[in-house]
């Protein structure tokens, strides 16, 4: 534990020692009104501070982020340099990690995908977008299937020993898809893919837990930057009662939340979150989201949890995980697990004996 509060992890065989908790960008800053800019800037600032001050070094972005795309980049380039000005030691650039995704990058034919083309423009505008020299981490957001992976390899490679980026991951690839890359890296002498950035969460576990298990070991190490741990707000408990009139469903561009909560409805999942919030309560006093987050950091696999927060008191919440990480023990978390009832099956002897590797921090 390197700062008072927050643990760190490396990330895979990049040699980069990450903060637990990320501040993740995705839906979370963007204006449609430029006159709202400048108090999207301050409020970014003010939950961007909260975050460094407890240890984060880690900020996540993708070309895709904001409205229009890209926005969200840009408003957080803004902000970290007038942070910088502020207090250069606490923002130094050698002491952040900071990211970017490429894939969905315009409306134009040949600005989405993987090809070499775009993936070269869009980390482009992204850096200038973000005003800097550099990522320290750049995914390929989605799998392309129009796109050979050699030639995905080959771009990325590219980026990183031409200096764009430091190191190149994925994001919801399958195994398969990641081993390729992998391989064909190495038989080629070009730089590998050290990360995925999946969804994993209480209710979302198969592919992390059993169809990556061979990644996290040797010789790939995999490391990850896991989105989405509270299930779009799911799993904080405030749509046990119905949809709040001011929460994201309610927001356009996000209507299609409102089918997915009438499925997590259709599968029970609102009872069971019920009773996550039960037993938060009982056991910890603390909220049914820092439950949520503080059983993702009990699993060793996870690298760095992306959290996003629009205002203060939500990063404090959401910050508050790493103490009840803290006291979960062997007991708690087959408390939990017995509540979520969805252990995956065994991956060689791993599934339920994966339980355990959920319980160190």
């Amino acid at each position: 534990m390197a700062s008072e509060g927050m643990y760190y992890r490396m990330m895979g065989n990049t040699g980069l020692q990450v903060s637990v908790l990320s501040y993740g960008f995705w839906a979370t800053y963007g204006v449609k009104d430029r006159l709202m800019e400048n108090e999207g800037i301050e409020m970014a600032k003010k939950c961007m501070s909260i975050a460094r001050n407890a240890g984060v070094n880690c900020f996540d972005h993708a070309e895709a982020y904001g409205n229009p795309n890209g926005e969200a980049e840009r408003l957080f380039g803004i902000a970290l340099s007038q942070l910088q000005e502020e207090d250069s030691q606490k923002w130094r650039r050698s002491e952040l990690i900071i990211t970017t995704k490429i894939f969905w990058g315009g409306d134009g034919v040949n600005e989405s995908g993987l090809s070499r083309k775009h993936i070269l423009e869009g980390l482009d505008a992204s850096l200038e977008r973000l005003q800097l020299d550099y990522v320290d981490m750049v995914f390929c957001h989605r799998p392309d299937p129009f796109t050979p992976t050699s030639t995905i390899v080959r771009a990325m490679n590219d980026a990183v020993r031409n200096g764009w980026a430091t190191s190149w991951g994925t994001s919801e690839w399958s195994a398969a898809q990641i081993m390729e890359a992998i391989w064909f890296a190495k038989s080629e002498g070009l730089e590998p893919p050290m990360y995925e950035q999946p969804q994993y969460n209480m209710l979302h576990r198969q592919r992390f837990e059993q169809e990556y298990f061979p990644l996290f070991q040797p010789p790939y190490n995999y490391g990850t930057t896991i989105w989405s741990p509270l299930r779009s707000g799911f799993l904080t408990g405030k749509y046990n009662e119905g949809i709040p009139e001011d929460s994201r469903p309610t927001q356009i561009g996000y209507e299609w939340l409102i089918d997915d909560l009438k499925q997590r409805k259709a599968a029970g999942e609102v009872e069971i979150v019920k009773n996550l919030t039960k037993y938060s309560e009982l056991k910890f006093g603390c909220t049914t989201a820092q439950l949520a987050l503080a059983w993702c950091l009990k699993n060793p696999n996870v690298s760095t949890i992306l959290i996003g927060a629009t205002k203060p008191e939500q990063m404090e919440e959401n910050l508050g995980c790493i103490a009840i990480a803290e006291k979960l023990t062997d007991e708690n978390i087959d408390e939990i697990n017995a509540i979520l009832g969805n252990n995956p099956e065994s991956w060689m002897g791993y599934g339920a004996a994966g339980a355990r590797q959920l319980k160190t921090l």
